[in-house]
């Protein structure tokens, strides 16, 4: 039976997945590990969980992220972030600028490649990084 909680495709079985299929994973992943920091460290009341989420994964709150996030990545993870900020995307967000949505997108593309590598602890300790640098937690 497949684990889809713990995937592990080889990098050519991801290669063939384009940056945008990518960064559809990545979104999600992203999304969850916010919920579940937000959560785990009490930052909100329920009533207002979705409302705090949306701030973190905001194209421009993920471009921040960014700015933390490139001087710790590997040559690898440097490919599959530039592969996803330079895909063509049909539209921009109305909230965030084109340099910011081209940043989100690789991040978010980044994350899809970790995650379907099987890479989880890495995404971890990237996340983690970025996290305490950015908000002390």
């Amino acid at each position: 039976m497949e684990n889809y909680f713990k995937p592990e495709m080889d990098v050519r079985q991801v290669g063939s997945i384009s940056a945008l299929g990518l960064a559809h994973m990545g979104d999600g992943v992203f999304e969850l590990l916010v919920r579940t920091w937000l959560c785990t460290h009490g930052r909100t009341k329920v009533g207002n969980l979705h409302k705090e989420t949306v701030s973190y994964v905001s194209a421009p709150a993920q471009s921040r992220f960014v700015e933390r996030l490139e001087p710790m990545l590997t040559q690898e993870e440097q490919g599959a972030y530039r592969r996803g900020k330079n895909t063509h995307v049909h539209g921009v967000p109305k909230n965030a600028s084109p340099k910011e949505y081209a940043r989100a997108t690789g991040l978010e593309c980044l994350f899809g490649y970790l995650y379907l590598t099987g890479q989880t602890e890495r995404i971890n300790e990237l996340f983690v990084a970025v996290m305490e640098e950015l908000y002390g937690v």
